[in-house]
């Protein structure tokens, strides 16, 4: 197989892990001799970083170990097209010569309608096994998922669908007999990939969507992608009030997902209805304030729903996949893109947060 492709330039994380510093680019990367049985070869065109690519490169999240395979290849979100399948990839999953496919984060799924714990995402693509930061990937047909043949989706766009997307859509739409629906309100908290993608999948679904962030500059891009209503958290530190105050009667909104965690949790829990769910999907908030973070008998007090989210199973992916396909949605990007070569430097503005929505690398 070797001499049939040219030589591959990927990333490479090495065994420090002591940050930015641990990543080198090998532009002379062989590409693979053989493919595996159930693995598949993918020409990538575009990746996207994550939070989690910045503290597996540092080796831990606050005082957690994350241990990476050595010189593994780095990042979990990609989108590309595959040129090679092994004989026992399952004939029924689309993964053919030619089909564009975006990358699933946790391989190896009990079946489709397991959820992947913390366990799953240590073993995942780019710490344990490789991932998407180069130009020909391997990878097994478990961390695939094939786009519909009629998609007219960037593969920047697609690329940002493995994470982001796919936390957000269960956010919104995994709960049994609570998915967001036409009339509902939903409340989404700054400018990073996950709210993002839950503004367009919130919008498209005919929620009304209530939106934070800082700037007034990224409030007009926003509206442009479907939020009804923003508000800045600086200047409106009880954000949580003002969004319950612009329902319907000042019920509160149907649904928060909630970025921030415990910086973020009090004024989510201002904000929800009665009855309503919070979402928690990461804990990036940093609390300047000395108020306690909400325990769970928050939820008893409120009379609402807390629901913790990682990731989401692949029959969830493939129902988002397609629910972007019916709805024509385009996965918002960051303004600039870089080329796989440039990766440090799109690290570096994922790092600064000078990013919008998702930070995009192209790999083709």
């Amino acid at each position: 197989m070797g001499s049939a492709f040219e030589t591959s330039g990927r990333w490479v994380l090495d065994s420090a892990q002591a940050g930015l510093s641990s990543l080198h680019f090998d532009a002379a990367a062989p590409p693979p001799v053989q493919l595996g049985p159930e693995e598949v070869l993918v020409r990538m065109h575009a990746a996207s970083l994550n939070y989690r690519d910045l503290v597996i490169a540092k080796g831990k999240s606050s005082t957690t170990p994350l241990p990476a395979t050595p010189n593994t290849t780095p990042g979990s979100d990609g989108s590309g097209v595959i040129l090679a399948v092994g004989p026992s990839v399952p004939s029924d999953l689309n993964l053919h010569p030619d089909a564009r496919v975006v990358t699933h984060l946790a391989p190896h799924p009990k079946d489709d309608d397991t959820l992947p714990g913390f366990d799953d995402i240590l073993a995942g693509l780019g710490q344990q096994t490789p991932g998407t930061l180069c130009r020909l990937g391997v990878f097994h047909y478990s961390a695939l998922v094939a786009l519909p043949d009629s998609t007219t989706m960037s593969h920047e766009a697609a690329a940002t669908l493995t994470c982001s997307g796919l936390t957000a859509w269960n956010a919104l739409m995994g709960m049994r007999g609570r998915r967001v629906r036409e009339g509902d309100w939903v409340l989404v908290q700054g400018t990073g990939g996950v709210s993002i993608a839950a503004l367009q999948i919130a919008a498209a679904a005919g929620a009304t969507v209530v939106a934070t962030t800082s700037s007034d500059a990224k409030a007009e891009r926003l509206r442009s992608l479907g939020a009804q209503h923003v508000l800045n958290y600086r200047t409106q530190a009880d954000w949580g009030v003002q969004a319950k105050a612009l329902t319907p009667g000042g019920r509160g909104v149907d649904h928060v997902v909630d970025i921030g965690g415990a910086s973020t949790l009090p004024q989510s829990l201002e904000a929800i209805r009665r009855d309503g769910v919070i979402t928690v999907v990461g804990m990036i908030g940093d609390s300047t304030t000395n108020e306690i973070p909400p325990d769970a008998m928050s939820a008893l007090y409120r009379i609402c729903v807390y629901r913790g989210v990682l990731l989401g199973t692949r029959n969830m992916f493939k129902d988002m996949v397609q629910f972007f396909q019916d709805k024509k949605i385009e996965p918002a990007v960051d303004d600039v893109t870089f080329q796989l070569e440039d990766a440090i430097k799109a690290y570096e503005r994922l790092e600064k947060q000078q990013h919008f929505s998702k930070v995009v690398i192209k790999t083709a």
